[in-house]
C-alpha cells in the first residue's frame, strides 16, 4: 500500500469516527450532560471506564447511535468528578486519532494538576522531571510553592514546540497551548503530552508502555484532589473536535454569578471571611490541607504535623489525608474514633493531650453530623476541649489546634460567627456542593473561616488558585440558582425523613435506625440522610453478617425495581427529588480500611418524592423476611 493510500485510509477512519460521534452527541440522553452521580446497580468497579467504552466501541463497530442504545450503556464511573460518560467519550474519540489506548488519555478539569499528579508520583518515587512548554505556564502554575511547599522538584524548559524536546534522564512533560486537539503529534522523546484547552481544562496523554505505571496514579489525583474535565466543557471539547472550531466556553455573567454566590454562602453561614468556591468538595478539603501544611511550614518550622482524621468517614477524605501524608515525612494521619461506642468530644480530648506533649501542630478534620452513623457531639464540650489550652512535655504552651469542619450532611447549622458555639477557636467549615447547595446539579463545594481562621484563609485561596481547582462558570451559575432556596429544602427534606424513619421505627422495630434525635433537630441539625442497620440472623457471627448484608441488597433493589423513576442506588445526598439508595461500605467509604466499613443501609431522601409510594414498598419487604 502507497503511504498516500494509508493516509486516505486514515482520513476516511477519522472522519467516520467523528461522523458517529457527532450522531451520539445528538442523541445523548440528557443524564450524561445534567447527573453528577450515577447508578451502581449498573457498575462494575473495576472496569468501570474500560466497560463503558467496550460496549460504546460495539454501538459504534455497528453504527448504532440511538438513544435506547446509548441508554443501556453502564456506569463509566462511580462519582462524576472521577469521570463520566462525556469524559470517557472524549479521551476514547482523541485515543482512536492517535492510535492509543483510551487509559492513555485523561482530562481535568484542572489545567495545572494534571501536572502535579505527574510531579507526585516522580517525588515517593524519587525521580527527576522536566517540565517543558511553549510560550508561557498556565498562569497558576507557581514554581516556587511547588518546590517549597509541596516538595516537588523538577527543571523548567521552555521549548519552540514537540519535536525540540530533547531527551532527558528521567520523565519528560510537554505543556501545550493547542488547541486543536486532532493536530496533537506524540514523539517519543516525550512521556507525558499535556494540552491546556483555555478554560476547559487540560487532557494527558501518557507515551509508551514504561510510563503506563503511572497511569493509575495519575487517575487517583483526579479522583481524590480534583476533577474530571466536567460534562459541559467535554461536550464542548467534542464538539471543537468534530467541528475543527475554537473551543466553546460561555464565561457569560461569571462576575455577578459569583458575587450572588459568595453573598448566598456568606448569608447562610454568618461566617466572618470571603468564601472560596472550588470544583468540587475534595479540591476544596485538597486546598484545606495544603494550604495548612504551609502556613505550619511558616509558623511552625520542622514539627511534626498531625492531621486526625475519622476512620470511618467519608473515603474520599480519609485516602486524600493519608495521599497527602505520604508525601511529607512529618505529617501524619492519626485516627479519631467517632461512632458506637467511640466519643467524638473524648476521643479529641485524649489525642490532643497526646500531641501537646509532643509538640506537634494538630489539625481535625471531623464530619457533624457523623456519615454514616449520623450522629452529634456534644457541641458545649467540643468547643472546651478545642479551647484548652495545654503544655508541651518541657512546660511550654502548645500549638492550638484547627478544627476543620466537613458540615456537608446540615450546611444550615451556623457555627462560625460571631457568638456562634465555634466562634472563639480557629475553624474552618467546608461543604461538597453536590449536596444541598446545588441539588445534585454540580460538584462544586465551598470553605469559609471565622475571625480566628483568617489568616489560614489567604493560604487556602492560594492553594486552590495554584491547583486551578476554582469552580468553573457553569458551578457557579448553577449555584447561584439553586442556594438561596437551600435552607428551605433541606428543611423539607428533613420532614420527609423524620416521617419515614418514624414509619420504619414503628414497622420494623428490630432494626437500628441512626438518626437525629427530636431534641437536635430543633437546635437545627435536620438532615434528610439516615442509616438502617437490618435486623439478622444466624448462628455464627459470619452468618449473621452475611445474611445482613444480602438483606441490604434485597431492600435497595426491591426499592429501585418499584420506584424506578424515583429510587436509585448511587451515592449522593441532598438531591431535588427522588430517594437514593447505597451501602457506605461498597460506595462511599470504598477505600476505608475493611474493619472500619459500615456495611448497612443509608438513605437519603429530598423536599419532592412519593413518601407514601416507598412506606408501601418497605412494608412489601417486611413482609418478606
Amino acid at each position: 500500500m502507497y503511504l498516500s493510500d494509508l493516509f486516505k485510509r486514515e482520513l476516511m477512519e477519522g472522519s467516520k469516527l467523528l461522523s458517529y460521534i457527532k450522531d451520539v452527541l445528538k442523541n445523548r440522553p440528557t443524564d450524561w450532560l445534567n447527573l453528577t452521580t450515577h447508578r451502581l446497580d449498573v457498575f462494575d468497579e473495576k472496569r468501570a471506564k474500560m466497560q463503558f467504552l467496550e460496549q460504546l466501541e460495539a454501538l459504534f463497530n455497528s453504527n448504532n447511535s440511538d438513544v435506547s442504545a446509548l441508554k443501556k450503556l453502564p456506569t463509566a464511573y462511580d462519582y462524576i468528578r472521577l469521570g463520566h460518560p462525556l469524559s470517557s467519550i472524549l479521551e476514547w474519540t482523541i485515543a482512536k486519532l492517535q492510535g492509543i489506548h483510551p487509559k492513555n488519555v485523561i482530562s481535568f478539569s484542572s489545567q495545572t494538576i494534571s501536572v502535579l499528579a505527574i510531579l507526585r508520583t516522580n517525588l515517593l518515587n524519587h525521580k527527576n522531571t522536566q517540565i517543558n512548554y511553549t510560550g508561557a505556564l498556565p498562569d497558576a502554575f507557581d514554581s516556587d510553592v511547588l518546590r517549597r511547599v509541596y516538595g516537588y522538584q523538577f527543571e523548567l524548559k521552555q521549548v519552540e514546540n514537540a519535536a525540540a524536546v530533547s531527551q532527558f534522564d528521567g520523565s519528560t512533560i510537554f505543556i501545550s497551548q493547542q488547541k486543536d486537539l486532532s493536530k496533537i503529534t506524540l514523539s517519543n522523546s516525550i512521556d507525558f503530552y499535556i494540552t491546556s484547552l483555555a478554560q476547559l481544562g487540560s487532557v494527558v496523554f501518557v507515551n509508551g508502555i514504561l510510563n503506563e505505571a503511572y497511569i493509575s496514579d495519575i487517575q487517583h489525583v483526579r479522583r481524590r484532589e480534583t476533577i474530571a474535565m466536567t460534562p459541559a466543557n467535554s461536550l464542548s471539547a467534542l464538539q471543537s473536535l468534530i467541528n475543527t472550531s475554537p473551543f466553546e466556553n460561555s464565561t457569560n455573567h461569571l462576575e455577578a454569578h459569583k458575587k450572588k454566590v459568595l453573598n448566598s454562602i456568606t448569608d447562610i453561614t454568618g461566617a466572618d471571611t470571603t468564601p472560596i468556591v472550588g470544583s468540587s468538595g475534595l479540591s476544596v478539603q485538597y486546598a484545606i490541607m495544603m494550604g495548612l501544611i504551609h502556613d505550619a511550614q511558616e509558623k511552625h518550622p520542622g514539627k511534626a504535623i498531625k492531621f486526625i482524621v475519622p476512620p470511618n468517614c467519608y473515603g474520599g477524605t480519609n485516602d486524600q489525608a493519608r495521599r497527602v501524608a505520604a508525601c511529607f515525612k512529618n505529617v501524619e494521619v492519626v485516627d479519631l474514633p467517632v461512632d458506637g461506642d467511640n466519643e467524638m468530644v473524648q476521643s479529641i480530648e485524649s489525642i490532643l493531650a497526646k500531641i501537646a506533649s509532643e509538640d506537634a501542630v494538630p489539625y481535625i478534620i471531623a464530619e457533624i453530623p457523623t456519615n454514616p452513623r449520623v450522629e452529634v457531639p456534644d457541641l458545649i464540650q467540643l468547643k472546651n476541649v478545642l479551647s484548652a489550652v495545654r503544655k508541651t512535655e518541657n512546660g511550654a504552651i502548645a500549638i492550638d489546634p484547627v478544627f476543620i469542619l466537613d458540615q456537608t450532611f446540615c450546611p444550615n447549622v451556623l457555627f462560625l460567627g460571631e457568638g456562634e458555639i465555634l466562634s472563639s477557636v480557629r475553624t474552618i467549615s467546608y461543604v461538597s456542593g453536590s449536596k444541598f447547595p446545588s441539588g445534585g446539579q454540580c460538584t462544586a463545594g465551598y470553605v469559609v473561616g471565622n475571625k480566628k481562621s483568617e489568616a489560614l484563609m489567604d493560604k487556602i485561596e492560594l492553594h486552590l488558585k495554584l491547583c486551578d481547582n476554582e469552580a468553573t462558570a457553569l458551578q457557579y451559575k448553577i449555584l447561584a440558582t439553586q442556594l438561596p432556596s437551600m435552607n428551605q429544602r433541606i428543611q423539607d427534606a428533613y420532614q420527609n425523613t423524620r416521617d419515614f424513619v418514624n414509619f420504619i421505627q414503628e414497622t420494623l422495630p428490630s432494626a437500628k435506625l441512626n438518626f437525629v434525635s427530636e431534641d437536635l433537630a430543633a437546635q437545627g441539625f435536620t438532615p434528610s440522610v439516615f442509616s438502617l442497620d437490618l435486623p439478622t440472623k444466624g448462628t455464627t457471627d459470619a452468618e449473621r453478617e452475611s445474611y445482613k448484608r444480602a438483606l441490604n441488597l434485597k431492600l435497595i433493589h426491591l426499592m429501585i425495581g418499584k420506584i424506578p423513576n424515583e429510587s436509585k442506588f448511587c451515592v449522593s445526598y441532598g438531591q431535588l427529588m427522588g430517594c437514593y439508595w447505597t451501602i457506605p461500605a461498597t460506595s462511599t467509604q470504598g477505600t476505608t480500611k475493611e474493619g472500619d466499613k459500615d456495611y448497612i443501609v443509608r438513605v437519603s431522601l429530598s423536599p419532592e418524592m412519593d413518601l407514601e409510594r416507598h412506606k408501601t414498598v418497605f412494608l412489601d419487604f417486611v413482609a418478606s423476611i
